[in-house]
């Protein structure tokens, strides 16, 4: 029986593997280079798959267009993109590829970290503009013997945590789906939201962007991290409200911060967070090495293939536990 695929999806779209993976379960493919949500409306008409990254709009309006669909397959992680509860009210199968880039992203995340605990952007900028002073960049604070909170404790953060414990780091972690003994496998101890934020020295972002983790990081969550907190987000930009960030830099209620996702990508040139010296940006590139890439063209592909053939693969997105 022939599928048709739809294929919204610019990070991998000319990876010839997964053509293949996908053509071997009798499927063709369309290419759809428009990210509105009527364009995608109409090119899943007939579809039985959509293959999509996180520009693709796959709202509830995209879901009720189609009475042949069947998959939506994420090309990545997250799933904010996609009304999931929709999908499954419309007997829509919603997969993605979790865990394709956990050691990039959870090793982005470090380096994000090292940059910021040890200013080496800032130091980097100063020395190219004629000025050789290592007073430009203090304080600095020494990372061993500190205390790292988790802000979510799926793959990534798992990941991240091990190579923290190499480092001397403490780590605690905060996750309303993941229970102590879980995280005590991991030699992370389990706290409330409250508690991780008088706690920590540096803190990591690990969730999802939904409804209650939007500008999950505003004044308040600010006014009571440290002064000297690096906060690291390599999850979504909206998870931060960029405003309130730049109000606790200027006024120096936390030190630095890390930011591999903003607000709104790519961000306006004259975003406040760019001009900052004690700001790293990086172009939402944590997910990215050629093996991730690979492994996310694959991927994906085996996910929707299985769906298509009637299986239910490892992948499928539950929207009642949507910080995993």
């Amino acid at each position: 029986m022939e599928h048709k695929i739809v294929l919204c999806d610019n990070k991998t779209v000319d990876r010839t593997d997964r053509a293949e993976i996908l053509e071997a379960n009798g499927a063709t493919i369309e290419t759809l280079d428009a990210k509105t949500e009527a364009a995608v409306a109409a090119a899943v008409g007939d579809a039985d798959g959509i293959i999509v990254d996180a520009a693709t709009p796959v709202t509830q309006h995209v879901l009720e267009s189609t009475d042949t669909l069947r998959v939506v397959g994420r090309a990545g992680i997250g799933v904010d993109n996609i009304d999931v509860e929709a999908a499954a009210d419309n007997g829509v199968t919603v997969v993605n590829v979790p865990d394709y880039s956990l050691e990039e992203v959870s090793t982005h995340a470090f380096a994000l970290l090292l940059a910021c605990n040890r200013a080496i952007s800032q130091y980097d900028r100063t020395v190219k503009s004629g000025t050789w002073d290592w007073k430009t960049g203090r304080p600095l604070h020494r990372l061993s013997g500190g205390t790292l909170g988790l802000v979510g404790f799926g793959g990534i953060a798992r990941r991240l945590a091990a190579k923290l414990r190499a480092f001397g780091v403490d780590v605690i972690a905060t996750d309303p789906y993941v229970d102590a003994s879980t995280m005590r496998d991991y030699d992370v101890g389990k706290v409330s939201f409250d508690e991780l934020l008088e706690r920590v020295d540096y803190l990591s972002i690990h969730v999802p962007l939904y409804d209650e983790t939007r500008h999950m990081f505003s004044t308040d969550e600010f006014e009571r991290l440290p002064e000297s907190c690096i906060i690291i987000n390599t999850s979504r930009g909206p998870v931060i409200d960029e405003t309130a960030l730049v109000a606790a830099l200027e006024s120096g209620e936390i030190a630095r911060a890390g930011l591999d996702v903003l607000e709104s990508e790519p961000p306006d040139p004259e975003n406040p967070l760019l001009e900052r010296d004690d700001v790293v940006v990086t172009p939402h590139t944590a997910w990215y090495s050629r093996a991730s890439q690979r492994d996310l063209s694959a991927g994906v592909a085996r996910a929707v293939a299985a769906v298509l053939r009637d299986e239910t693969p490892d992948s499928v997105v539950d929207p009642e536990t949507p910080w995993i």
